[in-house]
C-alpha cells in the first residue's frame, strides 16, 4: 500500500484532486479508510460491513458511469429502508403487531 498518503484528504475537494492527479493513490487510500472504518465496528458485524462494501464496489465497477453506480445505490438504499422486509417494514412489525402507548414526560 505504498500509495497511501500519510496526511488523508479532508474534504471533498481535496478526494476530487486526488482522484484527478492520481486515480491508484485515490482507489488505494479509498480502500484504506473503508478497511479502518469496518474494523472499528464490532466484531459481529464486519462480515456484513465487507459483504456491503464488496456490492458497493461491484456496483462501482459494473456501471458505465459515476452518476449511474450513484443511482443504482440510492435505489439500493431506499429499497432497504421502504422496500419489503426493509428498516420501515421492520419497525411496523416490532411490536408483533400489537399497539403500544406511552405517557409524554415534559422535560424542562
Amino acid at each position: 500500500m505504498s500509495n497511501i498518503l500519510p496526511n488523508p484528504p479532508q474534504d471533498f475537494d481535496e478526494w476530487a484532486a486526488l482522484a484527478q492527479s492520481d486515480p491508484q493513490a485515490f482507489e488505494a487510500h479509498r480502500h484504506h479508510i473503508i478497511d479502518k472504518a469496518i474494523m472499528r465496528a464490532p466484531a459481529h458485524r464486519q462480515h456484513r460491513l465487507r459483504c456491503l462494501q464488496w456490492k458497493l464496489d461491484q456496483i462501482r465497477n459494473t456501471s458505465r458511469t459515476p452518476m449511474i453506480a450513484c443511482l443504482r445505490m440510492n435505489r439500493m438504499l431506499w429499497e432497504a429502508v421502504a422496500g419489503d422486509n426493509g428498516l420501515l417494514s421492520c419497525l411496523q412489525q416490532s411490536g408483533n403487531g400489537t399497539r403500544t402507548s406511552a405517557t409524554v414526560i415534559p422535560i424542562r
